[in-house]
């Protein structure tokens, strides 16, 4: 069976594919097709953080989490972070450090998420698209990083990147 495209929509591709293992086994595999994402932990000052709590309906409702969201064609992950810094939180920022990339699920999707931290906010203009119901959550680090641990925060590129801020300014 050749490769064939499944569905083509606004953000995902999804995709059979014929594909030979390094095994010499082949196999026929489902597949998800992402442009890419960045994510940013904004910090307000040297020990607050400001999240947002997201309605996310796969979720089943709200979730704390990281301004994030998708590429545009052409787009470097890091203008991406600072696009949805300021769409996302009416805060834009001076500072914009490169933190890690992540695969965000390997065994279906080819998503890699680019994560950030910023820091030197200044007010912008908020701009939310129609599909995002957002509510600024500002807090503190360490309880930010405490919510990772007790697991509310459950969502994998925030938490992700609020361990990898941590550890970036020594406090891992």
């Amino acid at each position: 069976m050749p490769n064939r495209q499944i569905y083509h929509g606004a953000v995902i591709e999804v995709v059979t594919e014929e594909v030979d293992l390094p095994h010499g086994r082949s196999a026929r595999l489902d597949l998800i097709r992402h442009p890419g994402a960045a994510a940013v932990v904004p910090f307000l000052s040297a020990d607050e953080v400001l999240l947002i709590r997201q309605y996310r309906h796969a979720a089943g409702g709200y979730i704390l989490e990281v301004p994030a969201g998708k590429l545009d064609p052409g787009e470097a992950p890091e203008a991406c972070a600072r696009r949805e810094l300021e769409e996302e939180t009416g805060w834009r920022a001076e500072t914009c450090e490169r933190l890690t990339t992540l695969l965000t699920t390997p065994g279906f999707t080819d998503e890699r998420i680019h994560l950030f931290m910023a820091s030197d906010l200044c007010p912008a203009q908020q701009n939310l698209q129609d599909d995002e119901v957002i509510e600024l959550v500002p807090m503190p680090f360490r309880e930010a990083l405490d919510r990772v641990w007790d697991g509310e925060i459950e969502d994998g590129k925030s938490a992700l990147a609020l361990i990898h801020a941590a550890r970036r300014r020594g406090l891992l």
